[in-house]
């Protein structure tokens, strides 16, 4: 029993070292300026924790003390707050919105920039229409830039006699920001849906960052396509009077899209470890059968992959044809 005791005490105290962890990276990064004086109190107050739980005695009275500044932490943090106001970075300066009269979307702000390099561009929004009567389908971009078990997640809803309407789940970066994962579980990026041009959001990440992007043709059965895009502009629309932070686990590209997805369809499969780990969300989606499962699945990925296209179409207006030219459709298939 004593031993038993021993453990759980041990056990305890690790998990208590853990959130110390947790709050004294909170403080250094999202403590306010300057950084100089947010690390010495991020550090202070990191060691002060670990004297408390490791010395004080009895063990109850450390934990006291140790929760009475969680607490207070737990306090600061909530004071906290997402804003739209902030001089943000060119690239997502404008809030999408999504005016609907019947069947008719009119997307304001939909970003179409004329990119001559990542960092040198013509800022231009634009006011869109898209009829839900001539939604078609939709298709799932997946951007890698580094490790292969992360990936960037796009969503580009297809219509007959318009051009695709791709939204990306994003950071909203203020100016003198750049994109650091750890950062992002601590409150230092807004979040955006930017709706785009597939010229845009797509090329910039193939013919200009570099990237490897992958395009899927999904199989979703229309009326699940377009509650999708209703949820998503619910969202989108409730972003311009209540801005939201990202986070890099809990609130980032896919885990929105799954949040979406079980909001239109509470008994959608299980989670799985892939929609953290989503640059293998492809080989999920395999697996569930909502991409071409007609050929083996390396031989799709391999299909699937539009990097050359994406560079050969460049600026062509007929971009978003040419980057599907010889894709693999389940959509046709069950034609």
């Amino acid at each position: 029993m004593e031993r038993m005791h021993r453990i759980g005490t041990i056990l305890l105290i690790i998990a208590a070292l853990a959130v110390t962890a947790w709050w004294t990276a909170a403080m250094a990064i999202a403590g306010p300026p300057p950084p100089k004086l947010r690390y010495a109190v991020a550090a202070s107050y990191a060691v002060l924790m670990v004297a408390v739980l490791l010395l004080v005695r009895p063990l109850p009275r450390g934990f006291a003390v140790w929760g009475t500044a969680l607490v207070a932490l737990v306090f600061w943090w909530n004071t906290i707050r997402p804003s739209n106001d902030r001089v943000w970075q060119p690239d997502v300066a404008q809030l999408p919105s999504v005016d609907i009269r019947g069947e008719l979307l009119t997307v304001k702000n939909l970003r179409n920039f004329d990119y001559r390099s990542e960092t040198d561009f013509t800022p231009q929004y634009e006011e869109r229409v898209y009829d839900l009567a001539k939604l078609r389908g939709l298709d799932l971009f997946m951007s890698y830039w580094g490790s292969p078990a992360i990936a960037h997640t796009i969503m580009s809803w297809q219509f007959d006699g318009s051009p695709p309407l791709a939204i990306s789940i994003e950071t909203r970066k203020h100016m003198g920001q750049t994109y650091s994962a750890v950062q992002g579980f601590f409150k230092q990026y807004e979040l955006i849906y930017v709706a785009a041009d597939e010229r845009d959001v797509v090329r910039v990440r193939t013919n200009f960052r570099g990237e490897h992007v992958y395009l899927y043709r999904l199989a979703a059965p229309l009326p699940e396509v377009r509650a999708l895009l209703m949820d998503y502009v619910a969202s989108m629309n409730t972003l311009v009077d209540h801005p939201s932070f990202y986070n890099a686990l809990a609130d980032n590209c896919t885990t929105r899209i799954r949040r979406h997805v079980k909001h239109i369809n509470p008994g959608a499969p299980p989670f799985d470890f892939r929609l953290l780990a989503n640059g293998y969300m492809d080989e999920l989606l395999y697996e569930r059968g909502s991409v071409d499962t007609a050929l083996p699945f390396e031989t799709l990925r391999a299909q699937s992959l539009i990097d050359a296209k994406a560079k050969a179409a460049n600026d062509d207006p007929a971009f978003s044809e040419r980057i599907r030219e010889g894709l693999p459709n389940p959509r046709m298939r069950s034609n």
